[in-house]
C-alpha cells in the first residue's frame, strides 16, 4: 500500500473511533440538536406572531398562513450547522487532555488522520442534526420552492460552512486547556446568526447594528440560503456566501493544523 492509502485507511480508523464515541455519550450530540430545534419553535409560536407581523409574516397555524416560519427557517437551519462547533471543540479537547493522542503519537499511524477523524466525524454527525432540523421546520410549517437543484445547492453550501466552523472549533479544541473553557469559546458562533438576518431583517436594526449585520460573515450564508430554498433573491450574496465558507475553512485548517504540529513537538 502507498503513503496515501496508508493516511486513508488511519483517518477511517479514527472517524469510526469518533463516531462510535459520539455514539456510547450521546449528550453532547443530543444538546448540539436540542438549541437549534427550541430556537425553531420559540420564534415561530411564541415570538412568532409579533415578529412575523412586522415582516409581514404570521406564524404557522395562525391566520393569515406561515410566512414568518418560511422566513425564519433558513437562518435556523444555520444555526444547527454553527451548534456542531461546540461539541468540535470539546471532542478534540478532551483527546488532548487526557493524555490518548500522546499514545497515538507513539503509533504507525498517520499523524493528519487524528484531525482528519474528529472534522470528518462532526461533519457528518452536524449535517444529521440540520436534516432532523429541516424536518421539524418542515412539520410545522416550513414550505420551500426549491428545485431539487437547488436543495443541492443549499445542501452544498450548508457543508461547506460546516467543513469551516469544524475545522475552526478544531483549532479552539487544540489551544484550549480544558473542556469548559473549549464549551465556551464556540458559543458566539451559534449566536451570531441572531446579530444577521436569520430573525428579522437588518433593516429594522438600529444604525450600528444594522451595518454589523449586512456585513459579518453569516449574513450573505443566510441569504443565500435563502434565496436558493424560498426564491428570494440573492444577487451577490452567493459570491459573498462562498468566499467566506472558503476562507474560514482555509484559516481554520491552517490554524489547526499550527496547533497539533506545535503539540506534537512538545
Amino acid at each position: 500500500m502507498s503513503a496515501q492509502s496508508y493516511a486513508v485507511r488511519d483517518a477511517m480508523t479514527m472517524l469510526r473511533r469518533n463516531l462510535k464515541h459520539a455514539q456510547r455519550y450521546p449528550s453532547m450530540s443530543v444538546s448540539t440538536l436540542a438549541m437549534p430545534v427550541l430556537m425553531l419553535l420559540l420564534f415561530n409560536y411564541v415570538f412568532g406572531r409579533a415578529l412575523g407581523s412586522g415582516i409581514g409574516g404570521t406564524p404557522a397555524g395562525a391566520a393569515g398562513g406561515g410566512e414568518y416560519i418560511d422566513y425564519i427557517a433558513p437562518g435556523i437551519i444555520l444555526m444547527a450547522a454553527t451548534s456542531g462547533a461546540v461539541s468540535t471543540a470539546v471532542s478534540v479537547c478532551s483527546d488532548m487532555t487526557e493524555g490518548i493522542v500522546n499514545r497515538f503519537r507513539t503509533m504507525a499511524i498517520s499523524r493528519a488522520s487524528f484531525l482528519t477523524g474528529h472534522v470528518v466525524g462532526s461533519v457528518l454527525q452536524t449535517l444529521a442534526s440540520i436534516a432532523l432540523v429541516v424536518g421539524i421546520a418542515l412539520a410545522i410549517g416550513f414550505r420551500p420552492s426549491a428545485t431539487a437543484v437547488e436543495w443541492i445547492a443549499a445542501a452544498g453550501l450548508l457543508a461547506l460552512l460546516v467543513l469551516a466552523l469544524t475545522w475552526l472549533a478544531a483549532g479552539i479544541g487544540l489551544v484550549t486547556k480544558n473542556v469548559e473553557t473549549a464549551s465556551n469559546i464556540p458559543l458566539p458562533l451559534t449566536f451570531l446568526p441572531f446579530l444577521g438576518s436569520a430573525i428579522v431583517p437588518p433593516e429594522s436594526m438600529p444604525t450600528g447594528l444594522r451595518w454589523f449585520a449586512e456585513y459579518q460573515p453569516f449574513t450573505p450564508v443566510i441569504e443565500t440560503l435563502r434565496g436558493l430554498l424560498m426564491g428570494t433573491e440573492i444577487g451577490n450574496d452567493g459570491y459573498a456566501a462562498v468566499a467566506w465558507c472558503l476562507g474560514l475553512t482555509l484559516l481554520g485548517y491552517l490554524w489547526a493544523r499550527s496547533a497539533f504540529q506545535r503539540g506534537a513537538r512538545r
